[in-house]
């Protein structure tokens, strides 16, 4: 039987990073995924959104550690994965937004985040054109980008073979071997694999790993809808965030909506349904875009003429407050939750990945607890994060 110090149960956001550090750090390493090649679940539904821009101190220090990663990766290693830094603008047209934005931006510069509040007149001169009536201000965070979630998954896979790591694929995990409170290998429809360490990375299907080990995680997909259109010329840079909520009797309502133009100059989007769509399905409605498109035309009129080319669904493994659930079991040595990003696993993906190989190979820092510690799967799910 095949022993590995580590093996991880996904070959997504979150998975491969881990991967690629466990095996840099000198570990034998084996990542199973049930699709026939990386970033085949919900990594390729993502729109490539990349920002420390949050309220939870935790998410924002891995998340810098991650943009750092990311915004180097081609000047350190040579390979495109279509970064482009152009920041992000959370807009507010309501008193509501403006209290709640004006309020995180003190904390979120304690966090070492670079950010500023622009009052309206600013904000029409970051995105002309924008629809100025009530229009208070926003915020904005110039070191937040976007970048292809493919291609940054393939460098990382490639990256990790060059490292020595070893990846199984159409091989799904049937269960979890364990023995005196620890895990002890991993039978998949193929094979029984030792490890010394098993880390569920799972994503939407996280739930059903941690089954296996006999633990419950609150990790619940919900469904959330995409956009592409034609390219144009660049007339905007940063990814415009509107989290207010929206009524709407014909097309159902919604939440917070974003989009930005990237690389090529089309215009990606997203939007947050309401009530949330829970499930595993990724096909995508009828009701999306004249949902959306309502709302965008509305905040950038220079949207109404551009022609859409594809939308597409996908899943968001999310939590009840909205931030992840990474760390060790109590009572099951060996096993390491990496799961719950709801649909922020590119941004969080690659900073945790480092922790991940820390904390393996017993090396983590005092920051490490400090996000351990927050993102623990025993805290309290009582309090949402503000800008999710």
């Amino acid at each position: 039987m095949v022993h590995y110090d580590v093996i991880i149960i996904g070959a997504g956001s979150a998975g491969v990073p881990a991967t690629r550090e466990i095996a840099k750090s000198g570990l034998s390493v084996l990542c199973l995924d049930s699709k026939p090649s990386p970033g085949q679940g919900d990594n390729k539904h993502a729109i490539g959104g990349l920002r420390a821009t949050h309220s939870q101190k935790s998410k924002i220090k891995v998340c810098l550690r991650s943009l750092e990663i990311l915004s180097t990766w081609e000047e350190k290693h040579g390979e495109n994965i279509d970064w482009v830094q152009g920041g992000y603008l959370f807009v507010a047209y309501r008193e509501k937004e403006k209290k709640i934005f004006q309020e995180t931006v003190t904390f979120q510069k304690k966090q070492g985040l670079d950010i500023a509040w622009l009052e309206a007149d600013e904000v029409k001169a970051l995105v002309p054109g924008i629809n100025g009536n009530g229009l208070l201000g926003g915020t904005f965070s110039p070191q937040d980008g976007n970048a292809s979630s493919l291609l940054t998954n393939h460098v990382f896979y490639t990256s990790a073979l060059e490292h020595g790591a070893d990846f199984k694929f159409k091989e799904p995990v049937k269960d979890l071997i364990i023995s005196r409170g620890e895990v002890q290998s991993v039978t998949t429809t193929k094979g029984t694999y030792n490890a010394d360490f098993v880390i569920n990375a799972a994503g939407a299907h996280a739930q059903y790993i941690a089954n296996m080990a006999g633990i419950i995680v609150p990790v619940i997909p919900d469904m959330h809808e995409a956009g592409i259109t034609e390219p144009v010329k660049r007339f905007f840079n940063p990814m415009i965030v509107d989290i207010r909520p929206k009524t709407n009797e014909i097309f159902g309502n919604s939440k917070n909506y974003y989009f930005y133009q990237n690389h090529l100059g089309q215009i990606i989007f997203c939007i947050t349904p309401d009530p949330p769509m829970y499930g595993l399905s990724t096909e995508e409605t009828s009701m999306f875009l004249p949902q959306v498109a309502q709302r965008m035309v509305d905040l950038l009129p220079s949207l109404a003429n551009l022609k859409v080319r594809r939308t597409w669904r996908g899943r968001y493994p999310s939590t009840p407050d909205a931030s992840p659930i990474v760390g060790p079991v109590t009572g099951l040595d060996g096993f390491f939750n990496l799961i719950g990003f709801g649909g922020q696993g590119l941004m969080l993906g690659p900073g945790l990945g480092e922790l991940s190989s820390r904390f393996v190979n017993q090396k983590l820092t005092k920051e490490d607890k400090e996000v351990l510690e927050e993102f623990s799967l025993y805290r309290e799910f009582n309090k949402e994060e503000l800008l999710k």
